[in-house]
């Protein structure tokens, strides 16, 4: 959900998008798109205005959100493990997986969703 959210707002950078005109072009819940909102504010890849000229925009490029980003601002709780030599192994391969996902750009994504249509 929040890559969509963030397809949206990348399609037009510079305006402010509001919850229900994101809602209705993905087909999803207004209360959803809050949601995505809200962790991808706090991971400081979109910024939020209130009031009548308000909504989300990127805060910084498409080019510069890597998906691992994406992935770490909306993970959540991730896993905890009381051995400590697992812990440490699902910790590598996280980090590891993260660095994967971030060889990928928003930006790349808005391309290729383009190229679908």
């Amino acid at each position: 959900m929040s890559v969509r959210v963030l397809t949206v707002l990348a399609g037009a950078p510079d305006a402010m998008h509001t919850s229900a005109v994101i809602a209705e072009e993905l087909g999803e819940s207004a209360v959803m798109v809050r949601r995505a909102f809200l962790l991808l504010h706090k991971a400081g890849l979109i910024e939020q205005r209130k009031g009548p000229n308000g909504g989300a925009k990127l805060k910084i490029p498409a080019k510069q959100i890597g998906l691992g980003d994406v992935f770490v601002a909306t993970e959540g709780e991730w896993m905890t493990l009381d051995d400590t030599a697992v812990a440490a192994m699902m910790k590598k391969v996280r980090g590891d997986a993260v660095a994967a996902m971030n060889e990928h750009s928003l930006a790349g994504v808005v391309k290729r969703m383009k190229k679908a249509k």
